[in-house]
């Protein structure tokens, strides 16, 4: 339990409040570079703050705020420029740093006006197939290369990139993530039953009673570890486990997958997530890899019905719909913490003792003020048999938001092809 003040310390980010001035200091995922591609003006939401990310006729991003500074019109329906991106209103022209370059209705350029009128201007970088805005200080630090981001696709690997966007604030997600015991009964027990009524045997992937429970700090956040009934000491999930990197993603896999899991945070009630995913099959498929590949790798993915219930069957929505349902932003003061919320604590613990510090003047941890080359991160290689439930080794994430990802689908048709496996009502292939 805690009260209601620090509660809003750690949960109100917009410009000006303790935990808005330590999220500012990191770099975040905000569209996949491929948006950009398809329509170069994307509106965005990011830290409480309105802008407009685009890309100029001469290549170059920008991300400045979306309200004009003259008559306050909407810029993200403006139009680009090779200088920059214009006004819809009155043609002004600004440039990715925020620089007004034109005042068409201002008949003699005045250039102590137009200075007056640059725009709040950020930093925005490719990379990993994903776009990067940073709102903090300058000068900016770099964008940490986090293993995933670096790889790239080969002939039994392919990337896979869903979003969506959550209607909570950002730490009830992050919370979750050191909460390893709601995994046998979310998505386990509740699961086991959705695929029950589908028509489909229980899955032994999930489910499992934790024997133990552990959290270690590492030099990116903590690192999360279980044991569960019927497995040895020595197991992946307890001996490596999977990092939480601070602030705002998480790293899993196993089997045939390894995906961050992102958050990025859209305001106090809101947050944009990104799957980022690569899955990798045996050699004797990679002609499946090789046709997956000319499908789009970014894809939607839907957590609620048309009538705001969430979609309880897959592993991701059911996660929202506990996200969720505790508020957009909710209330701590009445919570009870028990033994298996040891590493809820802990992340509580870690945000507030990076809010202290940069509060103090210093930079927390994850800010890198040289390149730090490749940051390589921990994770287990067989995560309770993740990917090898089925003779397909990717039927298993048609239980997750991979189920509308045009590449994961067709994979697991042209597999189940090959292995002449029949489809249940459920779409999984027997």
């Amino acid at each position: 339990m805690i009260s209601k003040e620090e509660n809003d310390r750690f949960t109100q980010l917009g410009p000006g409040t303790p935990l808005g001035g330590l999220l500012r200091r990191y770099w975040y995922p905000i569209a996949a570079a491929k948006a950009l591609d398809e329509e170069p003006i994307q509106r965005v939401r990011l830290l409480g703050e309105d802008l407009v990310l685009f890309r100029d006729d001469a290549g170059r991003l920008g991300l400045i705020a979306d309200r004009c500074p003259h008559r306050g019109a909407s810029l993200s329906y403006g139009f680009t420029e090779r200088e920059g991106l214009r006004c819809p209103y009155h043609g002004w022209l600004f440039a990715p740093d925020g620089t007004c370059l034109e005042q068409p209705n201002q008949f003699t350029d005045v250039p102590a006006l137009r200075a007056q009128c640059a725009t709040t201007a950020y930093k925005a970088e490719v990379f990993g197939s994903l776009v990067f805005g940073y709102m903090g200080p300058l000068p900016a630090p770099v964008v940490p290369k986090y293993d995933l981001y670096a790889w790239s696709e080969s002939p039994t690997r392919f990337l896979d990139i869903g979003w969506s966007r959550v209607p909570c604030n950002w730490l009830q997600i992050m919370e979750n993530s050191l909460d390893p015991t709601h995994v046998e009964w979310l998505h386990g027990k509740l699961l086991d039953k959705a695929m029950a009524r589908a028509g489909v045997p229980p899955s032994t992937v999930l489910g499992g009673k934790h024997v133990k429970i552990g959290f270690d700090r590492f030099d990116h956040g903590i690192i999360k570890r279980r044991l569960r009934e019927g497995q040895p000491e020595d197991a992946d999930d307890w001996t490596i486990g999977h990092p939480t990197v601070f602030p705002y993603f998480l790293k899993v896999g196993g089997g045939h997958i390894s995906q961050f899991q992102i958050r990025t945070p859209i305001d106090d009630t809101n947050t944009l997530y990104f799957w980022f995913s690569w899955y990798e099959v045996p050699e004797e498929f990679a002609d499946v890899v090789q046709a997956v590949k000319q499908l789009d790798h970014v894809y939607y993915a839907p957590l609620q019905h048309p009538d705001g219930t969430f979609i309880m069957d897959t592993i991701d929505s059911q996660d929202a719909m506990v996200w969720t349902t505790q508020g957009p932003r909710t209330d701590r003061q009445g919570e009870h913490l028990v033994q298996g919320d040891e590493g809820v604590a802990l992340f509580r613990k870690q945000l507030a003792e990076q809010v202290a510090i940069h509060e103090a003047g210093g930079d927390p941890m994850g800010v890198f003020r040289t390149d730090p080359g490749i940051i390589e991160l921990p994770m287990e290689k067989s995560h309770r048999g993740i990917g090898a439930a089925y003779r397909n080794p990717l039927t298993e994430f048609l239980r997750t938001q991979g189920k509308y990802s045009k590449r994961l689908t067709e994979a697991v048709r042209l597999i189940d092809a090959q292995l002449g496996l029949e489809r249940t009502p459920a779409g999984i292939g027997v």
